[in-house]
């Protein structure tokens, strides 16, 4: 019997040989160009290659909207709780651009993020603040820091673009039962909170299942896992749970996804200051 990644090269092969004269030359050494690289000896090269697929895999859903609860929880195991919703707008030339509002409770009610990540150089972050009345832009050597006090960093929250990493394939391995590529990828940004991260992606849908976290020290400082996927539209895959554990100081944070919508048709002006301080 095939292998899964054999069955996928003939279907590839199948459909470009629908295709005319020279395009059924020229897609079909594409595919194989594409294979190659996949099932590279070279590890670099591998990892970049699974990465670019990966991304391909989720693109094209111009904006989604979610509702999430965000658990917080402590060494002792106490927790607390917040509501907060989120937006994303997906750019054609640059990365994503998303906005974070939080509904619940009252003392982080109106607190807002605002984030254009950029495939090149420093996302643009900023944060409203409903106390203080005002937008403060969260500098770059500041991305590394906690986000509201949780375990996710605000350079988390940033889409993860391709370009913001190298990359090094390691090897497979099974996640709940789902083959996976085991990859390590490396910030480029010099002032990231991290040396690098190992990713798990799945071989059949590219969905990232986990991540690990490694701080300046090259110390394993957090995991986060994601669970509960389900397909969107034209197949796009969201999660319903994260889970994020930092292994340092026995802290975790928890996020519910729940009511994604997508292509509703989100525009430039809501992610903008002024769309900071009316989020709602």
């Amino acid at each position: 019997m095939k292998s899964r990644p054999d069955l996928k090269l003939d279907k590839r092969r199948r459909f470009f040989a629908s295709l005319p004269g020279m395009a059924t030359i020229l897609a079909l050494s594409m595919a194989l160009a594409w294979t190659d690289s996949i099932s590279s000896s070279q590890p670099e090269q591998r990892g970049l290659a699974i990465a670019i697929e990966a991304d391909k895999h989720d693109a094209g859903w111009m904006d989604w909207s979610a509702n999430a609860q965000m658990i917080l929880k402590n060494k002792q195991g106490q927790t607390s709780s917040r509501r907060m919703q989120m937006k994303a707008l997906e750019q054609n030339t640059d990365g994503d651009k998303r906005i974070i509002f939080f509904d619940q409770p009252r003392d982080v009610k109106g607190t807002a993020f605002l984030v254009f990540t950029k495939k090149q150089g420093n996302d643009d972050q900023w944060l409203f603040l409903p106390a203080l009345k005002r937008v403060k832009r969260i500098s770059s050597k500041n991305q590394s820091g906690p986000f509201v006090g949780s375990e996710f960093a605000y350079e988390d929250l940033s889409s993860q673009e391709v370009e913001k990493y190298t990359y090094k394939y390691l090897r497979d391995e099974a996640v709940d039962g789902m083959r996976c590529y085991v990859l390590e990828r490396t910030p480029v940004n010099p002032k990231s909170g991290y040396t690098r991260q190992v990713v798990w992606i799945d071989q059949d849908e590219y969905r990232t299942l986990k991540i690990d976290y490694f701080d300046r020290k090259q110390s394993l400082l957090k995991t986060l896992t994601a669970t509960g996927f389900q397909s969107y539209g034209k197949d796009y895959w969201r999660a319903d749970h994260f889970l994020m554990v930092n292994h340092q100081t026995g802290k975790s944070t928890e996020l519910l996804w729940t009511d994604y919508q997508f292509t509703r048709g989100l525009k430039e002006r809501e992610f903008t200051q002024t769309g900071l301080r009316n989020a709602r």
